[in-house]
C-alpha cells in the first residue's frame, strides 16, 4: 500500500497497526474515532494543524519496512 493525503486514516491502520504510533505521535488521536472510518490524513491534518506531507512520508517509510 502507498500512502497519499487521500488515504483514509481508517485504511491506514488496517494495512498495518504499527502506523498507529506514527499517527499518535503527529497528534492524531482520533485513530479510534469513527469519523477516521472516512476521514482522509488531508483532512484530519487541516483539521489538527498538522504536517501531513511529513506525516505521510514517515507512513510509507514504515509500510515499506513490512514489504
Amino acid at each position: 500500500m502507498i500512502v497519499t493525503a487521500d488515504t483514509t486514516i481508517h485504511d491506514v491502520i488496517e494495512a498495518d497497526r504499527s502506523t498507529a504510533a506514527i499517527l499518535l505521535a503527529h497528534g492524531m488521536h482520533c485513530i479510534g474515532c469513527p469519523h477516521a472510518m472516512a476521514e482522509s490524513l488531508a483532512d484530519a491534518g487541516a483539521a489538527h494543524g498538522i504536517d501531513v506531507d511529513d506525516m505521510v512520508r514517515q507512513l510509507n517509510n514504515q509500510l515499506s519496512k513490512k514489504m
